[in-house]
């Protein structure tokens, strides 16, 4: 591996800081994007449950956000209420919309960064390739004085081109994938989060009377 480094030479280093940044964030988003820290199945059921006889008390409502991203949409309708039992409608929405933008920022969260790698990847890889291709031409000879090609400085062009292309490739790509995988992972959770959300606001209306 060492090997590949050196002869891909210095363009090779800011692929390999994206590498590296680019693994990181993916294995954060892993973490983060985990079902039970974003939508847990039977959380919406269970909040509805407890606050069917009436609202939780503060002390209740804090665990509920604190449980996941939906516990902290849900939490800000019950919220809502219990500063101003007498709140419209449109106050109790406006409160849960607030937290589902929050919410929607954290779930977001490293995305861009992720599309930015796999968008920057090639072009750190062409750019290697251009340097490649500089080192090539400049191992023809002398140009027009006509001096004798240099064998080993076209050899190390010729490596710093076709290695700096491939690696570019092979971070841009699973890049590019996985940001789809967690766009697409998002945006599911996304709607999940607003239906239950519509759910909680209809409980607490009906609640209120």
């Amino acid at each position: 591996m060492l090997s590949i480094i050196q002869a891909a030479g210095w363009p090779i280093w800011p692929l390999i800081a994206c590498s590296i940044l680019g693994l990181a964030l993916i294995i954060e988003r892993f973490v983060a994007l985990k079902a039970a820290k974003v939508a847990p199945p039977k959380l919406l059921d269970e909040a509805i449950a407890v606050s069917r006889q009436g609202v939780p008390t503060p002390d209740v409502v804090n665990q509920l956000e604190a449980n996941s991203a939906m516990g902290e949409i849900l939490a800000s309708g019950m919220r809502a209420i219990n500063s101003n039992p007498r709140c419209s409608e449109e106050e109790l929405r406006n409160a849960m919309e607030g937290a589902g933008r929050r919410v929607t920022a954290k779930l977001e969260r490293y995305l861009p960064a992720i599309a930015t790698i796999a968008s920057a990847a090639p072009l750190l890889g062409l750019l290697g390739t251009v340097i490649g291709m500089i080192e090539i031409f400049g191992a023809q000879g002398g140009g027009v004085g006509g001096g004798s090609s240099n064998p080993a400085q076209l050899a190390h062009g010729i490596s710093i081109a076709l290695y700096n292309t491939a690696f570019g490739l092979i971070v841009a790509i699973p890049a590019l994938i996985f940001w789809r995988y967690f766009r697409a992972r998002v945006d599911g959770f996304l709607l999940t989060l607003e239906l239950a959300a519509d759910k909680m606001a209809r409980h607490l209306l009906a609640l209120r009377g």
